[in-house]
């Protein structure tokens, strides 16, 4: 794998991590130009959905070195799935990204009734995407993020010991979005692309409603919220379901008092292509120098 990446993702290497909890996931980390040539330790950016989003987001690490940008150097570790699990990652990250007790919502159901319909999915594929969003364990995976990969990863890479961030788009914005709001202090910094919050009762206006108060002191970390021009204004009513919550979980943070920890941006993209520009969006605002 890692001589196959090479070919493609120059500075990329692979490996597999088994978790406590017994499933296996595939990282692949990619180092800035220079890096084996530099004795600095660097932040780790945690990006998810790796057998999707390690294509489109990891050659943007050459960033760090544009001279028109202010992006500060980084390593990049991007997480997926192995195996035969690989092939099913769409169906397989419903168990990871999506916050335990996640309503599945009326629009989440219409738009896979209407998918088996039109023969995008079968009965089968349905049923299976709705059995993990059933059995979501978000919390569980962000266990396994912060006090399992991220120890594994500082005993074998010179990583510093601040300034790290996660980024994640669609259920990986929701996941991002949750881990912002349980509040870690592992990141400096989360970029949640698109979060979706596919519910008007979703767990995550919960978790809005219990933060605590912001005192003088604290180190917030920042958080980058981005959606795409098409999932608001477009036609297919489930993203424009979907933004309606992003921007209602934006709104209640404000009132909340953590305006100055939330910036957003409305992309000129649609949930498909917008992944690259949410991410590069997300290091332009809260990865500088």
């Amino acid at each position: 794998m890692s001589e196959i990446l090479h070919g493609c993702l120059p500075d990329t290497e692979y490996l597999e991590v088994t978790a406590r909890s017994g499933h296996r996931y595939g990282v692949w980390v990619t180092t800035p130009p220079g890096h084996a040539d530099s004795a600095d330790p660097l932040p780790l950016i945690y990006v998810l959905d790796g057998n999707w989003t390690v294509g489109l987001t990891a050659p943007l690490i050459v960033s760090q070195a544009d001279p028109y940008l202010t992006i500060a150097p980084y390593i990049q570790v991007s997480i997926g799935y192995t195996g035969e699990e690989a092939a099913a990652w769409a169906q397989i990250r419903n168990r990871d990204l999506v916050p335990p007790g996640e309503p599945i919502g009326d629009d989440m159901l219409a738009t896979l009734t209407a998918a088996r319909d039109a023969g995008a999915m079968t009965q089968e594929q349905v049923d299976a995407y709705l059995a993990e969003l059933a059995e979501a364990h978000a919390d569980v995976f962000l266990d396994f993020l912060t006090g399992e990969l991220h120890p594994h990863l500082r005993s074998k890479l010179r990583v510093s010991e601040s300034g790290h961030g996660l980024f994640g788009y669609s259920y990986g914005g929701l996941f991002a979005l949750y881990a912002w709001l349980r509040e870690t202090g592992l990141f400096a910094s989360v970029g949640a692309g698109s979060p979706g919050v596919a519910s008007a009762d979703s767990q995550i206006f919960t978790l809005v409603e219990a933060l605590p108060e912001l005192g003088e002191d604290a180190a917030a970390p920042r958080l980058h919220i981005t959606l795409n021009e098409a999932e608001l204004l477009g036609d297919i009513p489930f993203y424009r379901g979907m933004a309606r919550n992003v921007l209602t979980t934006v709104e209640r943070l404000h009132t909340q008092g953590r305006s100055e920890q939330v910036s957003n941006a409305l992309l000129q993209e649609t949930h498909v292509t917008g992944l690259q520009a949410s991410f590069l969006s997300y290091l332009k605002t809260c990865h500088r120098r």
